[in-house]
């Protein structure tokens, strides 16, 4: 008998990542539909059926072959049902995601956050490789956590756990976020974050920066743009990543001395920086972690790019699934 994949199912705001993955948690096939937000996004679970019924078609296989959907969404999952509490992009509240996706395809489905899925995926086959205590931090449109103690994800009692973004306080007076509280880390160290604070120092401070006249030209920089120039030494733009940095690194600190991790893992489009983004943070992590608790943690950048949540939500469904089955025949 041929070997089951796993359905592995990325969901963000803009696109829907699916891949069929290997028990192993090698990709086999991977694509992307568009993640249509019309009718308050109650079409997400049948397009992603048809998407996976389409792609089995095209490559000669059959539903057959598959064991299993494991998917990560944005919003607080509800554990026992597998629905989602609230994805106000996506507007959905209290959205039954599992019963709906498993309605349309007729697999077994687990749910979990987007970004506890991705930590997840780089415990299993990234930057997180073999590490049992385990902190993720996305850094993207907005910035996602996901915490992982003794090889288990940390739910919470109302799914809620890891929302590193929306740790307050880190900026007085800080600019409003999508939580609606000011000041949280994610208005300052996601890409639209690190975007608005050298927006705001070319316009309150006269540096000469290649940034400024990128910014004169087309009224727009991005994250991107930013990094380059602080690669680059732009006085402006090292300016600015030490400002995100000195946030990021607190924060991780913070979350560190209460969880002692020893790695600490990040993602997402921003930490595609690479050492312009963690020297800097690492540097502001040593300065505020209790010392042991610094000298156990590596600090370090994600390595599976846009993959972490299609193979983290893999393994949900390969072990979570296993798991029940066995519970059925005891």
């Amino acid at each position: 008998m041929s070997e089951k994949w796993l359905v592995g199912v990325d969901l963000g705001g803009t696109t829907v990542k699916i891949a069929f993955i290997t028990d192993s948690g090698d990709i086999v096939h991977k694509w992307e539909i568009s993640t249509d937000k019309s009718e308050q996004g109650n079409k997400i679970p049948s397009n992603i059926a048809r998407a996976i019924d389409e792609k089995l078609m095209e490559i000669g296989e059959t539903k057959s072959k598959l064991s299993g959907i494991g998917i990560g969404a944005p919003g607080p999952v509800n554990e026992m049902d597998g629905s989602i509490y609230v994805a106000i992009n996506l507007g959905w509240r209290n959205f039954p995601l599992r019963d709906l996706l498993s309605l349309e395809t007729a697999l077994p489905v687990v749910v979990d956050n987007d970004a506890n899925v991705a930590a997840i995926g780089e415990m299993w086959k990234g930057a997180g490789e073999g590490a049992n205590d385990l902190l993720c931090v996305t850094l993207g449109t907005g910035v996602g956590g996901g915490v992982i103690a003794n090889g288990e994800i940390v739910h919470g009692v109302n799914g809620a756990a890891g929302e590193i973004g929306h740790i307050t306080s880190v900026v007085e007076e800080g600019a409003l976020c999508n939580c609606g509280k000011s000041g949280c880390l994610e208005t300052v160290a996601s890409a639209t974050g690190v975007v608005r604070l050298a927006t705001t120092a070319l316009t309150s401070i006269g540096t000469p920066s290649t940034l400024r006249d990128v910014y004169n030209e087309t009224n727009e920089l991005t994250a991107k743009l930013i990094f380059e120039a602080a690669k680059a030494r732009d006085e402006l733009a090292v300016n600015v990543v030490n400002e995100l940095a000195f946030h990021l690194g607190f924060s991780l600190a913070n979350m560190a001395n209460v969880l002692n991790p020893e790695k600490i893992v990040i993602g997402g489009g921003v930490s595609k920086a690479g050492d312009t983004l963690l020297n800097p943070v690492r540097e502001q992590f040593h300065r505020f972690a209790f010392p042991r608790v610094a000298e156990g943690a590596e600090l370090i950048i994600a390595t599976l790019g846009n993959d972490a949540g299609v193979i983290g939500s893999a393994w949900l469904a390969k072990t979570k699934l296993a798991a029940c089955r066995e519970l059925l025949i005891t």
